[in-house]
């Protein structure tokens, strides 16, 4: 049984940095490629930033420079490290793996404010 747990959202004010941390189990994540993904009320989830099997990265334009995602393939956790936090950041954030199949953990949520 696959598994993302989320963890490490909170409150944060403007300019404030926070660590995102996706733990998995019933997959290896080296081999998937994961990836961030947001969403607020009413909008569609949208891909903040994903690293594929191989180690390469891509970030949406939004969160280029100020959000970072990385692996650690020994604890099997794939990481979102996020400085410079905006109010239009706060969301709830998923996590994802995508290899044959989908897999989504179910979110933590991350508020921006002051």
């Amino acid at each position: 049984q696959v598994q993302l747990v989320e963890s490490g959202g909170g409150l944060v004010q403007p300019g404030g940095s926070l660590r995102l941390s996706c733990a998995a189990s019933g997959i290896i994540v080296s081999i998937y490629d994961m990836g961030w993904y947001r969403q607020t009320p009413g909008k569609q989830r949208e891909l903040v930033a994903a690293i594929t099997s191989g180690g390469s990265t891509n970030y949406v334009d939004f969160v280029k420079g100020r959000f970072t995602i990385s692996r650690d393939n020994a604890k099997n956790t794939v990481y979102l490290q996020m400085i410079s936090l905006k109010p239009e950041d706060t969301a709830v954030y998923y996590c994802n793996a995508r290899r044959r199949g989908t897999y989504w953990g179910k979110g933590t949520l991350v508020t921006v404010s002051s």
